[in-house]
């Protein structure tokens, strides 16, 4: 479904990636895992189009997205729950979900029942039920995060990019959030997850890459990472 290939990408003269490869399978969970700087959120941004790639390809659905903009590879399919959440804060709760199913009302995606998906987030997060005409503002940032996905889900994506969604949170809402994540892939969404909780990701993950500066160290079956001994030690504690 998401195919990188051969990615190198930075900022200016500063590169990050160095010709990394990523394959995530239609319907399943792919995790990328590493320390901080070793180009997890370089990685999310120069797949959704907020950098430019120097090199490498991107597909969505067998069709090439590299290079693209962010509103055209959003067009194609693939929403971006970026890390730091990036609400609109002067907008309500409902308006900021409403924002994720744009493409869809201006008929660059197929707009499908768009109300019906509407009442299914908010059945999904039951905490933005309760604030729907809140401003985006005033949410904790548990609840943003929660409206971070939501707008995401809206654009009913062929595949979902989520960045750091346990950042600053408590250890409580971060079960939470793993708890929303755990259903949508019983739902079949298609996911790359990008975490610092290495062991949550990899426990919700069908499989699994390990990032270290700005190469692919290792990979495989999610199941089995957890096990590694060098993946233990550097990120899960052991």
């Amino acid at each position: 479904m998401l195919t990188i290939e051969n990615l190198q990408a930075g900022y200016g003269k500063v590169q990050v990636l160095h010709g990394i490869s990523i394959s995530v399978p239609k319907g399943k969970i792919v995790t990328l895992i590493g320390s901080n700087g070793a180009g997890k959120t370089t990685t999310m941004r120069a797949i959704s189009g907020m950098i430019k790639p120097e090199a490498g390809r991107v597909t969505l659905a067998g069709k090439d997205i590299t290079g693209l903009a962010s509103h055209q590879i959003a067009k194609r399919g693939l929403a971006h729950s970026p890390e730091g959440r990036r609400v609109f804060p002067t907008l309500s709760v409902l308006d900021n979900i409403r924002m994720g199913a744009f493409v869809r009302y201006t008929n660059a995606r197929p707009k499908g029942d768009v109300e019906s998906d509407l009442q299914k987030a908010l059945e999904m997060f039951p905490r933005l039920k309760e604030r729907t005409h809140q401003l985006a503002g005033t949410l904790s940032g548990g609840e943003q995060q929660m409206l971070a996905m939501a707008r995401a889900v809206m654009l009913n994506p062929e595949v979902f990019l989520l960045d750091e969604p346990s950042m600053g949170l408590a250890p409580i809402l971060v079960e939470e959030v793993f708890h929303t994540i755990s259903r949508l892939k019983s739902q079949g969404v298609t996911m790359l997850l990008v975490e610092q909780f290495a062991a949550a990701a990899l426990k919700v993950a069908d499989y699994g890459y390990v990032l270290e500066n700005g190469r692919i160290s290792v990979h495989g079956p999610a199941s089995q990472l957890k096990d590694d001994p060098a993946v233990k030690a550097a990120y899960l504690g052991g």
